[in-house]
């Protein structure tokens, strides 16, 4: 949070090797003294708020390795930094600026380089074809700018050039006027086995994409999209195996996609939209497991939509808008738990709305407008608590609105207009934001005056036989009703010895106050194994189903093993009393000479180890960093927050577990120890998990809120990682945190989960390895071996929280593209 300028007595550090000042709030010019440090070898000033040129003393810099200036306000033009001087530049990142004019054809002659970055400046003229010449490059970034190439004319056709560069990963060149065809060469050279990344989104490409594109081998990247494409998606796009991210849209392809397109099991998101793409889809798209995003909106689709594509459970966002998909809606879609979005607007689809919609929990935003709908607006939406944006509009639904959907807290967006809806309108929660144009071409609706419709009558009817129920039916009602809860509860105090009792204030969960043991047993079909969730040391937590429909995960204690009563005891005394976000919530428990028994809330997407070492689930860098915030403001509440100071112990992956918005919650109390006021550590018999455990508790017992800071670092390490501290290689003297700590300050991208540095990345700095590096470098500061030495876990929320803040920032400023 550095401000204020550069100080030009920054020139007298003559022997200073390197300078990084980068993440601050820095403004004012680049000194000229910079120019007086020798020995420089890095400089790195990005994503401050420097203005003016840069100053042209920084080209007597002959040892200067790496110059990134890039997210700040620079200005000014380039020829002079390849005519003075910086022989051993090997990166150079100034996106994010602005810059102008030209790149000198000279730009060749800084042999070594292998990183450019020029990105989201206002360089104009040719991209040179001398950059073939750089036979080091691995990065070319030069991304919105105001380039105007013609790829058709041999002197401007810097793609073909590039051809020459052995190394070359990553081609940037998207929000450029680049006109012509893509040259076949592209695929000829040595590109055919480096580029990983071929980004050429909004330019003005035309004519076909060459068949040679199949011989990229190694590309994860492909974006042609907003162009001016035309011609058919050749079969040759089904030989690159190893593709991720596919966009195409915003042109004018034609034909069908190609069978052979089901070959790219490693798709991650593929966009065809806005093309002119007709007939069926392929069958095979459900085999593409690891799909997760899928666009063909604005397309000329026509026929049913192939049923096998509702089986990939772990895809989240479908839109098929504006096309020509006719039939019903599938009922198979019930299978598809981590859609979040789903648009099929626009088409001709017809029937009733499937109740199985209701089963899509992650659902977030759905929109089934301009279609064919009949039948009634089903009260299931009510299950969908997450539910943001519901369009309707433009069917031929009847009946009333139906009066639950007021329950859905985070609705913004409700359209109903254009149907045959009738009666009232709800006016309660979030309905009070919505206006009349939501319910717009629906004669028989009526309402709350804000609507400016007619108000809604009760006939008299109506009112009579209200008056008669009211009179003459409800006080017998009254009175059998009040006997059979007096029978009722007489029994109950009978049978308590087998009965379910809820903790007092307990959470939402089951609808009843007392569950028999009878029904916990039918919930789970008799503790059966296909709704075993997990297994632990002290017993097994099961998925049950319960009578009134309700959800909740039941953790049966083994009393056949030793401590088992004991932590039956402990989690009852500590759940009851506790209540945060980031806490898994009790239900109510269960307690007989037969069974130790809690009913808990059940989390839809399982626990923290599932997704991060189970086949095709994946967390990217801002979600992991988002479970760490939750857990660790789970800690602060359980250290500093709560009454008396509570000591988890046992923090590790399978003790995380995700809700169905991805919010983690720590579990799991059974050994967790309650501090008193004035006794803040204590000593216990009962360890946790090897590998996570604090060298203190480890050895002698000890407890104290530092042993979670301990067990927290280890947890953080591992996340970002994806190497568990038990794992065959941390053997001897070598732990995790060695390993880790061994690794900085420049080896970061080596150990960190390799899945971290192929997704969603295009600057390829550092390969987001300054955000690594600071997430790494806290865990290392929770896992010393003295206590006294570890954060306390308010203050690695605050950093956490400001490394989340960065994020945010750079993605603002293009750094995280």
């Amino acid at each position: 949070m550095f401000t204020g300028s550069i100080p030009p007595s920054v020139g007298n550090l003559s022997n200073l090797i390197q300078l990084e000042l980068g993440d601050n709030k820095i403004q004012g010019k680049i000194p000229q003294e910079i120019g007086c440090l020798s020995s420089l070898t890095i400089l790195s000033l990005e994503l401050n708020k420097l203005n003016g040129e840069m100053p042209q003393s920084i080209f007597n810099l002959s040892r200067l390795e790496i110059l990134s200036l890039g997210g700040n306000e620079l200005s000014g033009k380039l020829p002079f930094l390849v005519n003075r001087g910086l022989p051993n530049l090997k990166e150079i990142y100034l996106g994010s600026n602005r810059f102008s004019g030209r790149i000198p054809n000279s730009i060749s002659n800084i042999s070594n380089l292998n990183v450019i970055d020029l990105s989201y400046n206002s360089f104009n003229g040719n991209i040179p074809i001398t950059l073939g010449n750089l036979h080091n490059l691995e990065a070319l970034n030069l991304r919105t700018n105001r380039f105007t190439n013609d790829l058709t004319v041999n002197e401007q056709d810097f793609l073909t050039s590039l051809a020459n560069c052995g190394y070359l990963n990553l081609l940037s060149i998207s929000g450029n006027y680049i006109t012509g065809l893509i040259p076949k060469s592209i695929g000829l050279g040595n590109l055919s086995t480096s580029l990983e990344r071929f980004i050429a989104s909004s330019c003005r490409i035309s004519g076909t994409i060459p068949n040679e594109i199949g011989n990229l081998s190694n590309l994860i990247w492909f974006a042609l999209g907003d162009n001016e494409l035309n011609g058919i998606i050749p079969q040759t796009l089904g030989k690159l195996e190893n593709l991720q991210r596919l966009d195409l849209s915003g042109n004018k392809l034609q034909g069908s996609i190609p069978n052979n397109f089901c070959n790219l099991r490693k798709m991650y998101l593929a966009r065809l939209s806005g093309n002119r793409i007709s007939r069926q889809l392929p069958t095979c798209l459900g085999n593409l497991l690891s799909l997760r995003e899928l666009y063909l909106a604005n397309n000329s689709f026509s026929s049913k939509i192939p049923s096998t594509l509702w089986s990939n459970e772990h895809i989240q966002i479908i839109n098929f808008s504006n096309n020509f998909f006719d039939g019903p809606l599938p009922h198979e879609i019930e299978n598809l738990k981590g859609l979040t979005v789903l648009d099929l607007s626009g088409n001709q689809f017809f029937g009733e709305i499937p109740s199985t919609f209701g089963q899509l929990q992650s659902l977030n935003r759905l929109t089934l407008s301009n279609n064919k709908l009949q039948g009634h607006i089903p009260n299931f939406f009510d299950n969908l608590k997450g539910l943001e944006y519901l369009d309707l509009s433009r069917n031929n639904l009847s009946g009333e609105i139906p009066q639950s959907l007021e329950t859905l807290t985070y609705l913004s967006y409700f359209n109903v207009s254009f149907n045959d809806l009738s009666g009232e309108i709800p006016n309660g929660r979030r309905f009070i934001n919505f206006t009349i144009d939501c319910f717009r071409g629906n004669k028989g609706l009526c309402g709350a005056s804000r609507f400016k419709i007619n108000a809604c009558k009760t006939s008299k009817l109506k009112s009579s036989r209200k008056h008669i129920f009211l009179r003459y039916i409800m006080p017998p009602i009254a009175f059998i009703i009040f006997a059979s809860i007096i029978v009722i509860l007489l029994l109950i105090y009978r049978a308590s010895k087998s009965q379910l009792s809820p903790p007092s204030n307990s959470p939402i969960g089951l609808a009843h106050e007392r569950v028999s043991y009878i029904e916990l047993l039918r919930a789970t079909n008799n503790l059966d194994e296909l709704n075993l969730i997990g297994r632990g040391s002290l017993g097994s937590v099961y998925k049950g189903i319960f009578s009134n429909g309700s959800t909740a995960a039941v953790k049966v204690f083994n009393l056949d093993v030793q401590g088992a009563l004991k932590s039956f005891d402990i989690e009852c005394q500590i759940l009851r009393s506790i209540r945060h976000r980031n806490l898994v919530k009790v239900i109510t428990s269960c307690s007989n000479l037969d069974l130790k028994a809690l009913v808990l809330e059940y989390m839809r997407n399982g626990n923290l180890d599932q997704w991060l070492y189970s086949p095709n689930y994946f967390l990217s860098i801002a979600q992991r960093l988002g479970i760490m915030i939750d857990v660790a403001s789970a800690i602060e509440y359980l250290h500093q927050d709560y009454s008396s100071p509570i000591v988890h112990c046992d923090l590790k992956p399978s003790n995380i577990l995700l809700d169905e918005d991805m919010v983690a919650r720590v579990g799991d109390f059974g050994i967790a120890k309650l501090l008193t006021d004035d006794r803040r550590m204590e000593l216990t018999k009962t360890l946790g998990t090897i590998g996570y455990m604090a060298p203190e508790y480890g050895s002698t017992g000890l407890i104290s809120t530092s042993v979670d800071v301990y067990s927290y670092g280890i947890l953080l390490m591992e996340t970002f990682t994806r190497k568990k501290p038990t794992e065959e290689m941390f053997q001897g003297q070598l732990t995790l945190r060695s390993w880790v700590f061994g690794s900085l300050p420049n080896g970061i991208a080596k150990i960190v989960d390799v899945d971290l540095l192929n997704v969603d990345r295009e600057n390829t700095r550092g390969k987001h390895e300054m955000l690594l590096t600071q997430i790494i470098e806290l865990a290392l500061e929770c896992t010393t071996d003295s206590s006294e030495e570890r954060l306390n876990i308010k203050d690695v929320l605050v950093r956490l929280k400001k490394i989340k803040i960065g994020v945010q920032e750079r993605q603002n400023r293009g750094r995280f593209n």
